[in-house]
This record gives C-alpha cells, structure tokens and sequence, in this order.
C-alpha cells in the first residue's frame, strides 16, 4: 500500500509553485501602475473635457444679443447652459485682448500638474466678444 502512495505523484512542487507566484508578481507589478496612470488620466480628460464645456457654453452665452456683460461659471450654471463634472470648480477670465481662458480645478485632487501646485487645466478661448456681439 505504502508502496502505490509513493509511486503515484500527483501536484505541483512547491519550487514550481514559488516561480508561478513570482511570474504572477512581475505581472502584477508592471500593470498596477499602469492601470493608475490610465485612471488619473481619465480625471485628467475629465477636467479638460470641462474646461472646454465652459467656453463652448459662453459662446452659446453671448449667441444671444441681449447678453452682453461677462458672465461667471456660476452665471452659466445657472442659466442650465453648463454642467461641470463632479467636484470640479471652474473659473472663467477675460483677458487683455478680448480672449477668454477657462481654468478648472480638479476637484479629485488626481490630475497632477508637473509643477506641483494646484491642479487645473486651462483653455484660453480665440473668439473676442467684438466678433459675437
């Protein structure tokens, strides 16, 4: 009986066990960081993706002729021309030459910037107001 028991070997030794776990740890090494990097980007294209929103919604803004003051993110919230992502804060300026940048605060804290300081993405616009008025 003892004799069958030896004869028949069945499993996997554990050196054929330990390569499997460290294969498996490579593995799982070279990917975790690069599923991070591809989920930071997404918050990142999100506060892009908003920053644009904001100034296709001034243009939708000074479309109409009886709006002629500069409005603020808050404005075209309101006005329902514009709707930011979650926790995302964004801020609008007129600049010296007529253009506009739109500024957004990633409010995931999950975009970088190479800097280190706040994150955020900017647009400037290229249309004046003398050209939608």
């Amino acid at each position: 009986m003892l004799q069958k028991l030896r004869g028949n070997s069945q499993g996997f030794t554990l050196i054929e066990l330990m390569i499997v776990i460290a294969i498996i740890g490579i593995l799982a090494a070279i990917a975790i960081p690069n599923f991070i990097a591809y989920r930071d980007k997404a918050f990142c294209s999100r506060s892009e993706s908003d920053a644009q929103n904001i100034l296709a919604a001034l243009a939708s803004y000074f479309s109409e002729p009886n709006n002629t003051q500069m409005p603020s993110v808050a404005d075209l919230q309101q006005a329902e021309q514009l709707t930011l992502n979650e926790n995302n804060v964004g801020t609008l300026t007129e600049l010296a030459d007529g253009s506009f940048e739109a500024q957004v605060s990633d409010g995931s804290g999950r975009c970088p910037r190479a800097d280190g300081g706040e994150e955020y993405y900017s647009y400037m616009g290229t249309t004046t107001i003398g050209e939608w008025k």
